[in-house]
Order: C-alpha cells, then sequence, then structure tokens
C-alpha cells in the first residue's frame, strides 16, 4: 500500500472541522485535498486524520478513505516544553498506539525525536499506520 516506506495522508484543506451542518463542505475539503495530493505525488489517497478527530463513518464507503485517529494525545499543540511533550507521550503509550504530534513548532520535532529514541529503547518497533489498521 506504501511505496518507498511513505505513507500520505489528507487532513482536509483549510483544517475544517466537521459538524453537523458542513457535512458537504468537509465532504469537497476531501476531495480538493486528495486531487491536489495526487496531481502532486500520483499516488491515491486512502488515509485521512480528520481534524479534532471528528469522522463520519459514512465517508469510508463514499471516498474509500479510511480514518487514522490517535490513541496518545500529548497536546504539544498548546506546550513549548519538550520533556513535558516526551513524558506524556512515553507514560501513556502501549504497543499498537498511534501517537498524535503536529510538525509545526520546532519543540514538538524535538520531542518526537525524543519519543522515538526513548521508545526504540524500551524494545518499540515503528510501523506505518496501514500496519496498524489492517494487519
Amino acid at each position: 500500500m506504501t511505496q518507498a516506506g511513505h505513507l500520505i495522508g489528507n487532513h482536509t484543506y483549510s483544517h475544517i472541522q466537521l459538524t453537523t451542518g458542513n457535512r458537504e463542505a468537509f465532504k469537497e475539503e476531501l476531495i480538493r485535498t486528495n486531487e491536489i495530493i495526487m496531481e502532486i505525488t500520483g499516488q491515491e489517497v486512502i488515509y485521512v486524520r480528520p481534524p479534532y478527530g471528528s469522522w463520519d463513518k459514512k465517508f469510508e464507503t463514499e471516498l474509500n478513505m479510511f480514518p487514522v485517529l490517535w490513541t496518545v494525545d500529548p497536546l504539544d499543540w498548546c506546550t513549548d516544553n519538550v520533556s513535558c511533550i516526551t513524558s506524556r507521550v512515553c507514560a501513556r503509550v502501549k504497543e499498537n498506539d498511534i501517537i498524535l504530534m503536529h510538525d509545526y513548532s520546532a519543540s514538538s520535532v524535538t520531542a518526537a525525536l525524543q519519543v522515538i529514541d526513548e521508545l526504540l529503547k524500551e524494545g518499540y518497533v515503528f510501523v506505518t499506520v496501514d500496519e496498524i489498521l489492517f494487519d
């Protein structure tokens, strides 16, 4: 399913949150973003990390898309404290967990690297989400 170990997912075009009143707008953002990603990469997009975790299961058949939700959220978007982020993840993580982290701040990136180092030391193995969702 992945090409050369890369997995590309959709996160909507404008980070729209799905609500009962904007289902069609949310769906259109997914379609628009899928088209852009396809133009750039040549890859069909079937994974979506829906903003705020809001999802409509009907999209799975309507759009042939599968949600990637998380089990560990260290709230890295609201702090720049690297050790706090790292400890939140390492204290909560279990086998087959999906960790939500954001790459737009240096503190989150640094914390992610520390989390990886720490969890590797503990014997964890990192895989792509398709391996967790479909194996």
